[in-house]
């Protein structure tokens, strides 16, 4: 198992390189993954399902001890980026699909590897798991009324699918490795060092059914969806961290509701979107899980060099 963590931590580091590969890949020879958008849902399933069983009881702890950091990160996660989504689609005229690609993207909740960047970027860790746990708990209500009121201009929305399949592919399987770890804890230590090489590989699975499903859209709108995603993220990191700092939370708070705010759950927005209204409303999802792990990774290096700058004197001196 220690080989398969090995392997999993190296895939990670390479993710947003295998992933734009995967992307080109499925762009060259998008007949190869012809019919297999049914797998969508079932790859989500087994990423959140591993995202359960790493979480413990002792994470919602957080809430008890600083209520209000957490009340501002989880409403500026379900306020900003809708907010920043629904801006874009309108300033840019996006195509109908693809503009209820951008608003599913910016109704999700937090990306499953937010935590691991907030912990890179010496942030706070707990707030970050604890933002990530309860806003995913929060989207089979949230994240369908949020679309209804936000793309409901561009597509019919069915917010009761919407939330049916949300609870399918989330919720139960995210209750269900939380059990899993309660009352199984002897299997779940033996697999978890392999869960960050399954998500690696069930985003890359994503990416590669939802670009081939919408090879046409990417030929024609490819740039502009990038230009779109690109905004949309880094409107969420400037203004999550603008929003902490004006609160008054301390450094490490700011980064986590920054990372949390602007790393969203692409792999959701990819699976509504490939269920509900077509391969092109899915194709944000898949730009943006590869993007926001370029530019999270990057801003948590930054973060971290930062701290290590500030610390040094201190520690030169004692």
């Amino acid at each position: 198992m220690q080989r398969v963590q090995a392997i999993g931590d190296l895939v990670g580091r390479w993710f947003p390189v295998i992933v734009v590969a995967a992307g080109a890949f499925a762009l060259a020879v998008p007949e190869l993954f012809a019919g297999w958008s049914a797998a969508v849902p079932w790859l989500l399933a087994l990423i959140m399902l591993g995202m359960g069983m790493t979480l413990r009881p002792a994470d919602f702890s957080y809430i008890a001890r600083r209520p209000a950091a957490f009340a501002i990160g989880v409403v500026a996660q379900y306020v900003l980026m809708p907010a920043a989504g629904w801006l874009l689609t309108t300033v840019f005229s996006l195509p109908p699909e693809i503009a209820v690609g951008v608003i599913l993207v910016a109704c999700a909740p937090g990306g499953t590897a937010s935590n691991v960047m907030v912990f890179l970027a010496r942030g706070d860790v707990a707030l970050s798991v604890a933002m990530t746990s309860v806003s995913t708990l929060l989207a089979p209500v949230l994240t369908p009324l949020l679309v209804l009121l936000l793309a409901g201009r561009f597509l019919p929305v069915a917010p009761a699918d919407l939330f049916l399949s949300i609870v399918q592919v989330v919720l139960v399987p995210v209750v269900l490795g939380f059990l899993l770890r309660r009352f199984a804890s002897g299997f779940t230590d033996r697999v978890t060092p392999a869960l960050p090489l399954v998500s690696v590989l069930g985003i890359t699975a994503v990416v590669l059914i939802v670009v081939a499903g919408s090879a046409d859209s990417v030929l024609s709108a490819g740039l502009l969806i990038l230009l779109v995603v690109v905004l949309h993220n880094l409107l969420g990191l400037a203004v999550g961290y603008g929003v902490a700092r004006a609160c008054g939370l301390d450094v490490p708070a700011r980064r986590a509701v920054s990372i949390e705010v602007g790393m969203q759950n692409s792999g959701l927005a990819a699976t509504l979107g490939t269920v509900h209204f077509g391969p092109a409303a899915a194709l944000p999802g898949a730009v943006f899980s590869v993007w926001h792990n370029v530019s999270g990774s990057a801003l948590a290096g930054f973060w971290a060099r930062r701290t290590a700058r500030e610390e040094q004197p201190a520690d030169a001196s004692g």
